[in-house]
């Protein structure tokens, strides 16, 4: 895949050094979320931006972009916050931990408010950029790669019904997520006629009826 120039956002399921670096060295520079599996990195990231809001870091860099979207009955404001201070990014990088993350050039931080009616609820996400972005740059790459994932979630609990899935013991809802996606690839990619072009789901129980078809799918990549 070319990714040179490109940025490259990921989930935190695909927050590590080896797929950093991956990126870094085909030209790319990535986004990659945080969350509380990745321990200590998250929060000491945590604790950079708590101190950065408090003031208690000196000369700390720290700009902020606010929006405001309106739709379906709710509003959603996020703020987003950029810190490419690089004596706190070498704190980080070499501090007791010792994360040496590859290509770390600045963290970000996103928080979502969502307001339905008289109901508020607020969400807090970290992410770990390899390029000094732009507040704005910052929030147009989370935004741009959230707007996909919830294009690729309607299209997964409209085929797939995924939001109905009970499955949770273990690693149990990580592993059907990821068997989900790869059929959802395959039944993407698989060419119809224009004069009767199926959708997702009508091709998934086309596969579970026909076997002929369902080898098809199997074996056009």
């Amino acid at each position: 895949m070319a990714i040179d120039g490109c940025i490259v956002t990921i989930d935190a399921m695909g927050t590590q050094r080896a797929i950093a670096k991956q990126i870094l060295d085909q030209g790319g520079d990535y986004v990659l979320a945080l969350k509380e599996n990745q321990g200590t990195l998250y929060q000491d990231v945590v604790e950079m931006f708590a101190q950065a809001k408090a003031g208690t870091i000196e000369e700390l860099v720290s700009e902020e972009v606010r929006t405001i979207e309106k739709g379906h009955g709710r509003i959603e404001i996020r703020r987003y916050r950029v810190i490419p201070d690089l004596d706190a990014l070498a704190w980080l990088q070499e501090g007791s931990e010792g994360h040496n993350w590859p290509g770390l050039k600045a963290i970000g931080m996103v928080e979502a408010e969502r307001r339905i009616g008289e109901k508020r609820s607020s969400e807090t996400r970290y992410y770990l950029l390899s390029s000094p972005l732009s507040a704005k740059a910052f929030g147009e790459a989370v935004r741009s790669h959230w707007g996909i994932e919830n294009s690729v979630h309607w299209v997964l609990d409209v085929g797939f019904h995924e939001d109905q899935s009970r499955i949770r013991a273990g690693y149990a809802a990580e592993n059907f997520a990821v068997l989900r996606h790869l059929a959802l690839n395959l039944l993407q990619h698989q060419s119809e006629p224009k004069n009767r072009r199926l959708s997702v789901k009508a091709r998934r129980l086309k596969a579970a009826w026909d076997n002929d078809y369902l080898l098809h799918i199997l074996t056009s990549l």
